[in-house]
């Protein structure tokens, strides 16, 4: 049911942002909802699905905001650990965010970019992954690419770019991608996440990478990397 459209009645209010509800459903079953709103709610709410969540093994639950609102896992699972005697298990949302890098290593001849395929995946991109509690953006992106390649990056000052799309029709996905140097070509991949890699010159990457998103970004990469050099 993500993305779409309700009007949940509400039941009580849980916490400062939070409440609890319930609607009847298109196919007559009532759907249990938390509510997440930094407005006043009163009786009836009217927002979107953002999450489908499960609580302490086999309480499933709607989690509904407005329209135009936007809560990331982090957010959702900070809401929701002030909640007592409730443990949240499982949780799928519409909006992702992850972090990644565009890595770069100044070989002899040339400098090349590392491009990887993901196991679930057809086509060649950057590493990246999803930001986890507590994390900054930076963070996130040098632990996912230590988890996926084994490489230890540094981080370059001016650029963040990022990426946004729906890859399976409702899930709504923001990547941030940084430029990051490698100081060895050296890879040893995170076989359970990454299926290949790849060190490519920028003119191959373009060729190699299909999606506007990314080849925007090689383009964005390139100036870069040149000034740094």
């Amino acid at each position: 049911m993500l993305a779409e459209k309700v009007k949940v009645n509400i039941f009580g209010k849980l916490g400062k942002n939070l409440y609890s509800g319930y609607f009847d459903s298109e196919d007559f079953t009532t759907k249990k909802v938390y509510i997440l709103s930094d407005k006043p709610v009163n009786e009836v709410f009217h927002g979107i699905v953002i999450a489908e969540a499960v609580f302490g093994g086999d309480d499933e639950r709607l989690i509904v905001a407005e329209e135009n609102a936007i809560y990331y896992e982090p957010d959702l699972r900070t809401e929701f650990s002030y909640l007592k005697n409730t443990t949240l298990t499982s949780l799928k949302c519409l909006y992702e965010k992850s972090c990644g890098g565009v890595i770069f290593y100044n070989g002899k001849s040339n400098t090349r970019i590392l491009l990887v395929k993901n196991n679930n995946g057809k086509y060649w991109s950057f590493p990246k992954g999803h930001i986890e509690i507590g994390e900054t953006e930076k963070e996130t992106a040098i632990r996912e690419i230590k988890e996926e390649t084994s490489l230890d990056v540094e981080i370059k000052d001016g650029f963040r770019e990022i990426s946004e799309y729906c890859p399976f029709g409702k899930i709504r996905k923001h990547v941030v991608f940084f430029l990051a140097q490698a100081f060895t070509n050296n890879v040893k991949i995170q076989e359970e996440e990454i299926s290949e890699y790849i060190w490519v010159d920028l003119q191959q990457a373009r060729k190699l990478c299909t999606y506007n998103n990314d080849l925007r970004i090689i383009s964005k990469a390139e100036t870069a990397i040149k000034l740094i050099k």
